[in-house]
């Protein structure tokens, strides 16, 4: 069954890298991709943790964002949670946002979900973080005159060995389904839209992004 498995594996593999042959003309593009699966045993197909052992530990950053769009009513929601707590300063939630303020709980949320990045992505390693932040940020009219996009930011820092880029970006994402988790009675048509990411340092390749 584990030889099946291996063969199965690899000629997956080998018909990536044969369309991409197909759509360059060169064996070089084809290794090129091959090469670039750096998860995957290029022999056996089979998923790989990657050795980092070699590498030196340097300092490492990643900022990662996610964009969350409310309709009207999720929007009056928020609005209403907001408008309280700026009067307040502890208001009592809406009816809409019984479990709390959205905003709060999901910056917990993310830094938690950054912190255990390794238990949800399967090859991921566990990376000891120096600091994970995340900040939300509401754009009033951003989707039309009563409706509003919250912008997700997840930044994470280490000094390690491999980067942290998965990291923010799971920071970013469970932060954004949080919001629709405390948000959903007053909407299911909240949208989670465009988890990219933004900038990243450190590491051999140097900084992509901003």
């Amino acid at each position: 069954m584990t030889g099946e498995a291996g063969t199965l594996g690899t000629r997956a593999l080998r018909c990536t890298c044969h369309g991409a042959e197909e759509h360059t003309g060169t064996d070089a593009s084809a290794r090129a991709v091959q090469t670039a699966v750096t998860h995957v045993d290029a022999a056996t197909g089979r998923p790989v943790m990657v050795d980092v052992g070699a590498k030196e530990a340097t300092r490492r950053f990643a900022h990662a964002r996610a964009r969350v769009s409310l309709p009207a009513p999720a929007a009056a929601a928020l609005r209403a949670w907001l408008g309280a707590a700026d009067a307040t300063g502890s208001p009592p939630a809406p009816a809409a946002v019984r479990k709390g303020s959205p905003l709060h709980v999901a910056v917990v949320a993310g830094v938690m979900a950054a912190k255990r990045t390794s238990e949800l992505i399967p090859l991921c390693h566990a990376v000891p973080l120096d600091k994970v932040d995340v900040e939300l940020a509401v754009d009033e009219g951003a989707g039309g005159a009563s409706e509003a996009v919250l912008r997700v930011e997840c930044r994470a820092w280490a000094t390690h060995r491999t980067g942290v880029e998965m990291e923010a970006l799971v920071g970013a994402t469970l932060a954004a389904l949080t919001v629709y988790d405390m948000l959903k009675a007053s909407s299911h048509g909240i949208r989670i839209e465009r988890v990219e990411l933004v900038e990243k340092t450190g590491g051999t390749r140097g900084r992509f992004g901003a």
